[in-house]
């Protein structure tokens, strides 16, 4: 597995990841496809300035094409200030192969390294087995439930949170 900065040819992978009802249903539901070339563009921004990270993953570096999802670490405001949150999706054929969790784990590994991240917080749907099982697995704290706006929508999740540069995390 590699991981790569989206790129402006990732409008596919982001139309499979954000538009499907199968996908989005810890999310609160497909998203329109009419924004996703808007969003990818922003993203691709974002990651060119090293604001925020977003990561394809790719299965098999000998097929960069081929992505199976992505990782992305950013901060925003929340109410209490600004966090620094990260968030996974992988595509149904490539679930189960631990691609998601290698993948957080690679990118705490690279805020580990960079430093300025701080506490990194992850809020899967209270009902997403295998996010949280991500979390536990890796050595996030669970901080409780909460309601977190996302896309207009208001969602019920766990509230993790990882400091990469001062706790240790599974890195087996």
């Amino acid at each position: 597995m590699l991981l790569r900065d989206v790129g402006y040819g990732d409008v596919d992978a982001y139309v499979r990841m954000r538009c499907d009802p199968l996908m989005m249903a810890e999310l609160g539901g497909p998203l329109p496809r009419e924004g996703m070339a808007a969003k990818v563009a922003r993203d691709v921004r974002r990651a060119a300035a090293d604001d925020d990270w977003t990561k394809m993953i790719v299965p098999d570096g000998t097929a960069p094409d081929v992505v199976a999802g992505t990782v992305t670490l950013w901060t925003h405001g929340d109410g209490d200030g600004r966090i620094s949150e990260i968030g996974w999706m992988v595509l149904p054929e490539f679930q189960g192969r631990g691609l998601g969790k290698r993948a957080v784990r690679a990118v705490l590994d690279l805020a580990r390294a960079d430093g300025r991240w701080g506490l990194v917080h992850a809020f899967p749907a209270t009902t997403n087995a295998p996010s949280n099982g991500i979390c536990r697995t890796l050595g996030f704290r669970l901080l409780g439930e909460r309601d977190t706006p996302f896309a207009d929508r208001l969602l019920r999740t766990n509230h993790w949170a990882l400091d990469p540069c001062s706790e240790r995390f599974d890195q087996g």
